[in-house]
């Protein structure tokens, strides 16, 4: 049993991130026991709370789509438990590989790197916008118009996730150089409202048609977070979620490979 000797909201908190994990095909159930305590008094309150965790992280292998320009992932055996007592492996990749978290720094030279990150940008509630789109495909301002018509203003500090569909063909020829993304008004409107975090489930948040990154630097201006090559975003059945993205906290590197999650 957990004992949690807190607020009724920092129990809940809690709960999101203490259990026990059974994968099935990218979603998860985490189911927690737990015991109530108040200033140090047991009670006898004892629930259950299961959490539907979906994996929205593309798997990191020698197969992964690499980048044009960037070598290929490689994960190389080291040690083996036959000769060494332990399995270790190498690994050799770009740091924007696979499901992965674009600094600022990335396409600002005065911008924080990915080890500056503050943690409390790296979860919380998101917004699902979605925008199927085929080879080319731009999300438009006039996009994030209708939506906030429907669901309100996206709020400032908001994370907002966009669903294309592409991640559905990471190794189909075109994957890199015709995914969908975000046209420049679109940009320049999310980064008006001041958002924290963008992700998309494609490659790159701009279209494999723009050469100058320009959404990119846009954003990266602004200090907003971007998350590429999201995966499962099909399985959020909610326009709200909450969500995690943690990268490795590599000193003044321009970004990482992370673990995304939605709950």
């Amino acid at each position: 049993m957990y004992c949690v000797a807190a607020s009724p909201d920092v129990q809940s908190h809690a709960l999101t991130l203490t259990g026990i994990l059974t994968p099935r095909s990218g979603l998860e159930h985490i189911t927690v026991p737990w015991d109530s305590a108040v200033c140090g008094q047991n009670t006898d309150l004892a629930l259950h709370h299961t959490l539907h965790v979906i994996d929205l992280t593309m798997t990191v292998s020698s197969r992964i789509p690499s980048f044009p320009g960037t070598p290929p992932a490689h994960i190389i055996p080291w040690n083996n438990i036959g000769t060494d007592r332990y399995n270790l492996e190498m690994l050799f990749m770009s740091s924007h590989t696979g499901t992965h978290i674009d600094a600022p720094y990335h396409f600002a030279a005065a911008g924080s790197g990915v080890d500056k990150i503050p943690l409390h940008r790296l979860a919380g509630k998101a917004l699902l916008m979605r925008s199927i789109r085929g080879a080319g495909g731009l999300v438009t301002k006039s996009d994030i118009l209708a939506f906030e018509k429907k669901h309100g203003r996206i709020g400032a500090r908001s994370t907002v996730f966009f669903h294309t569909g592409w991640s559905k063909r990471p190794h189909a020829s075109g994957y890199f150089t015709d995914n969908p993304g975000l046209a420049v008004a679109a940009a320049r409107h999310l980064a008006l409202r001041g958002i924290s975090m963008v992700g998309i489930d494609s490659p790159s948040i701009d279209p494999g048609n723009n050469a100058s990154f320009k959404a990119h630097k846009i954003l990266a201006d602004r200090g907003i977070l971007i998350v590429e090559n999201l995966v499962n975003l099909n399985r959020i059945p909610d326009t709200e979620f909450s969500f995690i993205v943690m990268p490795l906290k590599l000193k003044n590197a321009s970004g990482s490979p992370v673990r995304a999650v939605a709950y």
